[in-house]
């Protein structure tokens, strides 16, 4: 591995011990978040390194100063405040940053993701205090090369990138795409146990269609609209082929593309860069993995459900393709689980013949599936689907808030004993349908998932699980599972492997007290058993090149290169 950077790196000594070697002294290594440990220097590191006399006399352990810092934390009187909190912590002390995250992630996941991080994402421009990360522009892209051969960082193997085209549930953000790709890639070192070091937040500017942001005179992006068609990928190819040959063992995650752009883009560069997209792919395992425990719940087969998916976006056909395969998988034809899947847009039922956006042809229903049902219009809409089709589960990535009222829910709960019901839409103030009121609805009888962080529901004396269809459970282990198998492609077998670790890991841990998914505060545990399921598969496949781990105790590689925040001592290179 090359060195991470040209003023610091990890060093093991003729013991095994970790060391950091530096090459800066004085007051630098305290303004530099990568080498910044505080008070927590020692006596005789402040001596070597001429830190004498510039940090109060006391020194600490890292566990005191946590213990600082989360008192400060609790007194932010708000969501954005501790988010800033946390960000302006991450510049100052990166360990300190993840090392407080990690103690209290539960606490602190929702601050730094989902579901402030949309509120982050809205207000970019006004909360902007500290640059981070990558963002190129129509007027930088010819000099994409020069601006990557001036990054800090040698070994970058994780890129997040985004056009902020479709953030959550909430559209085109432009210049505040960046605040997903740090929240995204804050989870990736927390949960996944990737080197901070080694990844790279990105935001492709090419632009915004939002009036509000390009009239606003504070909005940091560029003040034009959105690059399209021939231009548009002109822009990503230059990205693309610059970051190959800087990094050429990097792997990209697309985050957070529109539509048709988000399949268009990973088509485009799938085969060409290891790369994968989180929204249709992630967001795909994890519903898939959450269906099969729902379904080992219920004692049922997936290839027995009838699903209907409410929103056809990058998030709903790709939940749609995932679910596809695994009625495949379980023994049906492609045109039986088809018949089986029922996806709405806008417009009502995604037909066959009648759709012309081609990303939604696999999973179009056929025209003959509803010519028998009393429909007002040209196409079913939602309550013509579930009255007729009568589904046992019902998926909501709309983006629209409260899309599943009373009667849609009453309907599921008239069909079936134990309804099926994942309103998954980002962030909470886009969520189908209140976790509570669906209890109530079904009189306590459904299986329920969100996209975002909901309590437990108490009905009747009893407390009724809320599982965390959350992605993070997905992308740091197949992530990390690509970095350490050096892979060459993200191949649809590691994506699938992922959702059925999931779900093997959630009924090995929590089907039995009847949760379909495994609480946050296990994210690293979940992480490193899909990393490990993941490696293994790309290894079956050829996708992971990485010769010697063909063998070899594949947990116990992914531990000892799974990133901890930890102190280690400072040497001085000079």
């Amino acid at each position: 591995m090359p060195p991470l950077s040209d003023y610091f790196d990890y060093q093991v000594d003729e013991n095994g011990n970790p060391f950091v070697k530096v090459s800066v002294r004085g007051v630098i290594l305290l303004r530099l978040p990568e080498t910044n440990k505080g008070t927590a220097f020692s006596d005789q590191e402040r001596m070597e390194l001429g830190l004498d006399g510039f940090l109060p006399p006391q020194v600490v352990d890292m566990e005191s100063e946590i213990e600082r810092l989360y008192g400060n934390f609790c007194r932010q009187p708000d969501d954005i405040s501790k988010h800033q909190f946390l960000r302006a912590l991450q510049e100052r002390s990166e360990v300190l940053f993840y090392a407080l995250l990690e103690r209290h992630l539960v606490e602190m996941a929702p601050i730094v993701y989902t579901p402030t991080i949309g509120l982050v994402a809205q207000q970019f421009s006004n909360l902007y205090t500290t640059p981070r990360g990558l963002t190129l522009a129509p007027k930088t892209i010819a000099r994409v090369e020069d601006i990557l051969a001036q990054h800090p960082w040698h070994d970058v193997r994780m890129l997040v990138v985004t056009d902020a085209s479709a953030i959550l549930g909430i559209g085109d953000q432009g210049m505040g795409g960046l605040a997903i790709c740090i929240g995204k890639l804050s989870l990736y070192t927390v949960g996944g146990g990737l080197c901070p070091y080694q990844t790279l937040p990105v935001n492709l500017d090419v632009g915004t269609d939002r009036e509000a942001l390009l009239h606003d005179r504070h909005y940091l992006g560029i003040h034009q609209h959105r690059l399209q068609n021939e231009a548009y990928f002109e822009f990503v190819d230059r990205f693309v082929d610059a970051v190959q040959k800087k990094w050429p063992k990097a792997i990209i995650q697309w985050e957070d593309f529109a539509k048709n752009m988000a399949f268009s883009v990973l088509e485009r560069y799938q085969s060409r860069i290891p790369s994968f997209n989180d929204d249709i792919q992630g967001t795909g395992a994890v519903a898939l993995a959450g269906l099969l425990s729902a379904c080992r719940k219920k004692g049922e087969r997936l290839a027995d459900q009838r699903v209907v998916v409410a929103g056809a976006g990058a998030g709903g056909v790709g939940v749609a393709l995932a679910i596809l395969e695994g009625m495949v998988h379980e023994g049906l034809t492609r045109e039986q689980a088809r018949r089986q899947l029922f996806i709405l847009d806008a417009h009502g039922l995604v037909v066959e013949g009648i759709t012309s956006d081609a990303y939604k042809f696999p999973v179009a229903q056929f025209r003959d599936s509803y010519q028998d049902w009393p429909i007002a219009g040209e196409l079913p809409n939602l309550a013509e689907v579930v009255r007729q089709a009568k589904p046992t589960v019902l998926i909501g990535l709309s983006g629209v808030a409260g899309l599943f009222d009373g009667c849609l829910i009453q309907l599921m709960a008239e069909n079936n004993r134990m309804p099926i019901i994942f309103p998954l839409s980002n962030p909470t103030s886009n969520c189908e349908a209140e976790p509570a009121a669906i209890v109530a609805w079904t009189g306590g009888r459904a299986i329920i998932a969100t996209g975002s962080p909901f309590d437990d529901v108490a009905y009747n004396g009893r407390s009724i699980p809320i599982g965390q269809g959350n992605n993070a459970f997905i992308f740091p282990g197949l992530g990390f599972a690509a970095v350490l198998g050096e892979c060459t492609r993200i191949s649809d077998g590691m994506v699938a492997e992922a959702a059925y670790a999931l779900a093997d890991y959630t009924a090995e841990h929590y089907l039995s007290c009847g949760r379909i998914y495994p609480p946050m505060a296990d994210l690293q545990k979940v992480s490193q058993f899909i990393t490990v399921r993941v490696l293994k598969r790309a290894l079956a496949d050829g996708s992971a090149t990485l010769t010697g781990l063909s063998g070899s105790d594949l947990t116990r590689h992914v531990q000892e290169n799974f990133w901890k925040a930890q102190y280690l001592p400072f040497v001085f290179a000079g």
